[in-house]
Order: structure tokens, then C-alpha cells, then sequence
């Protein structure tokens, strides 16, 4: 089993600010966590990218990805989870499957419903995992995420 992640209280706070905000309740939208090389399971930030939103999606500016991984790179930070909100229920769509930030094995995929305006928390939330093939699966969220 992997390492769970430790994830500090007003990260989700300000996740949940910022899917208020950007999507308005009619938009999809993304944050990325990040978290510093020299402490792999530690989530200390929460990144609202530039992006492009709309009710079933959104696409990331790839000038601010390109300056973002920059970054990334200098303060020796690494994406630790995607998150995004879904309109209705959570889970992972082909174009999310498709799409992520991070290729690799073991990367993290969370998914809100309802665009983030249900209570804050992991309530019908989706967690999914890039496998070693390529696919996805679901992976529990109390598992993967200690809340500090």
C-alpha cells in the first residue's frame, strides 16, 4: 500500500474556496496540491491554475503549465494530487482518464461532485490512481489522505 498523504485542514478550505469561486456552481475547475521533494507525503499548497473552464471541463493555459513546472523545479516541489469538481457525481471520465497533469504510475485524481457546493470534505468524493498499465482505478480516499 502506498504512503498516505497529509493533508492540513485549510488546504481543503481553500480548495473548496476556490471551486466556489472559479466555477460559480456552473464550471468545472482544477487545483492542484503540491507538496516539497524533501518531505514526499507533505501537501503544503494548493494551486488554482490558469485555466479555461466550462460545464463539462476545462483545459489548463500551457504557457502557465510550462511556467509552472519552471516552478516547480526551483523550489523543489511536486504535484502530489489533481483535483477537480464534476457537476453532478464524481468519477473519472474518459477525458479525465486521458488528460491528467502527471502520467505516472501511482499519480492521484481527486473529483468533487456537484461542483463543490456540498459541505466541505470528501463526502461522494472520487478517488482514482494511475495503475502501471495505464488505466485507472478508484483507491480509498481514507487511506490515501490523512486530514491534519
Amino acid at each position: 500500500m502506498s504512503v498516505p498523504f497529509h493533508l492540513p485542514r485549510h488546504i481543503i478550505d481553500e480548495t473548496f474556496d476556490h471551486f466556489r469561486r472559479c466555477g460559480a456552481g456552473q464550471l468545472e475547475c482544477q487545483i492542484l496540491w503540491i507538496g516539497p521533494w524533501s518531505e514526499p507525503s507533505r501537501i503544503t499548497q494548493a494551486i488554482h491554475p490558469r485555466h479555461r473552464a466550462h460545464a463539462g471541463g476545462f483545459d489548463l493555459d500551457d504557457a502557465w503549465l510550462s511556467e509552472f513546472w519552471l516552478r516547480l523545479a526551483s523550489e523543489r516541489l511536486g504535484i502530489r494530487i489533481q483535483v477537480h469538481t464534476h457537476p453532478t457525481i464524481a468519477f473519472h471520465s474518459r477525458i479525465d482518464d486521458e488528460f491528467p497533469v502527471i502520467h505516472t504510475p501511482g499519480f492521484l485524481s481527486l473529483v468533487i461532485p456537484d461542483f463543490a457546493l456540498g459541505p466541505v470534505g470528501f463526502e461522494a468524493a472520487y478517488l482514482t490512481e494511475i495503475q502501471p498499465d495505464g488505466s485507472w482505478r478508484e483507491v480509498s480516499i481514507s487511506e490515501r489522505l490523512v486530514l491534519e
